[in-house]
């Protein structure tokens, strides 16, 4: 390997190259075992050892309590957009919502399909982009929980603190997971796809407190019930074996990073994004400052015209991915936990190239 290009896709993201590394000189014979862990079965010791110090990472990492479940599942956030309701919400029970953009808003369409759903706060078309002021939700006082996205990949816009509820709180953090310290016992419930800070898809982590899934309908299907998981150790069915080893290896660099150093990390990284941003009136950031995601830089040129261009030339120079979501356009640069400084120089010193010869 010679080069490598700067991914600044929002997911799948980039990985942190060692742990590539890593996976491609155990891929064959993974630790002398005489084949590959793609090969292994998950009952045996070989495999049962990684699968729990992918558990005993993210317990670390965060500094899970131990009356909270961690769970190893499938289907990636787009499944607990349902599972979550199917288990937490009461025949007559109310869910609050919050609305913040694309994903809190596919969240809610299927949380109606199982049950009742107030909005506790709107902020979907608010531009420039923001989610809610926790000041401003209009709270349900029996609701069964209140569900918030922690980070809106599309949008760039991100909760830099998170309400204090009387109902469980429920987060959609996958795009921000493990950027930062949190107060776990301020969560009923988080659940996280691994394709942006955790690993490659098809392992989606769940953490939550034990005692809510007590709440299950006794009719639902075992695979859509979170305690059949936690009864199972997230082994009811075959687990994603390799994803969850990349899990393994990604969260055990983290865990020797510390979660304080990430964090200081990411936000200096997108710190220098936004400050080229900000400098003239040449790009213009799309997200409220208050609200500007760690994880993923949203920004326009003046002359949208232009944007066209800038992704074009930025793919010359091996910068990729960095054109917004389709359903809104303009630019951003996904800068997930894994993604090197030296990206970030080379992004920053494009975007003074570029405005010094288009501007």
């Amino acid at each position: 390997m010679t080069s490598r290009i700067f991914n600044f896709n929002p997911g799948p993201a980039t990985l942190p190259f060692p742990v590539l590394e890593q996976a491609r000189d155990e891929l064959i014979d993974y630790r002398e075992t005489g084949m590959s862990l793609l090969e292994a079965s998950h009952r045996g010791t070989t495999y049962r050892e990684v699968h729990e110090k992918a558990i005993a990472n993210l317990r670390h990492i965060l500094d899970v309590p131990q009356n909270y479940a961690i769970l190893l599942l499938q289907g990636g956030a787009s499944l607990q957009f349902g599972m979550v309701p199917m288990n937490l919400l009461g025949q007559g029970d109310t869910a609050d919502y919050t609305n913040s953009g694309a994903w809190a808003a596919r969240a809610i369409q299927d949380a109606r399909r199982v049950g009742n759903v107030h909005i506790a706060a709107d902020s979907q078309n608010d531009v420039p982009r923001r989610v809610p002021d926790i000041n401003d939700l209009n709270l349900t006082e029996t609701a069964a929980y209140v569900h918030i996205t922690s980070n809106e990949t599309i949008s760039g816009a991100q909760w830099k603190s998170f309400p204090k509820t009387q109902s469980p709180l429920v987060a959609d953090m996958s795009s921000d997971i493990l950027s930062r310290p949190l107060d776990i016992s301020q969560f009923g419930l988080i659940y996280a796809g691994a394709q942006k800070n955790l690993g490659p898809s098809g392992v989606t982590v769940v953490i939550m407190r034990r005692d809510l899934a007590d709440r299950a309908p006794t009719e639902l299907p075992s695979m859509l019930t979170y305690k059949s998981h936690i009864d199972t150790d997230s082994m009811l069915n075959t687990p994603p074996c390799f994803s969850i080893y990349l899990l393994m290896l990604v969260t055990q660099a983290v865990r020797k990073a510390g979660i304080d150093s990430m964090h200081n990390a990411n936000t200096e990284k997108a710190k220098r994004i936004y400050d080229i941003v900000d400098a003239t009136e040449f790009y213009k950031g799309t997200a409220a400052k208050e609200c500007r995601s760690d994880m993923n830089v949203t920004f326009r040129l003046t002359n949208k015209d232009l944007e066209e261009t800038f992704n074009r030339e930025a793919e010359s120079h091996q910068l990729i991915g960095l054109k917004g979501h389709r359903s809104v356009g303009g630019l951003r640069a996904s800068v997930y936990n894994a993604f090197p400084p030296k990206g970030i120089d080379a992004l920053v010193a494009f975007m003074q190239d570029f405005e010094r010869r288009h501007g």
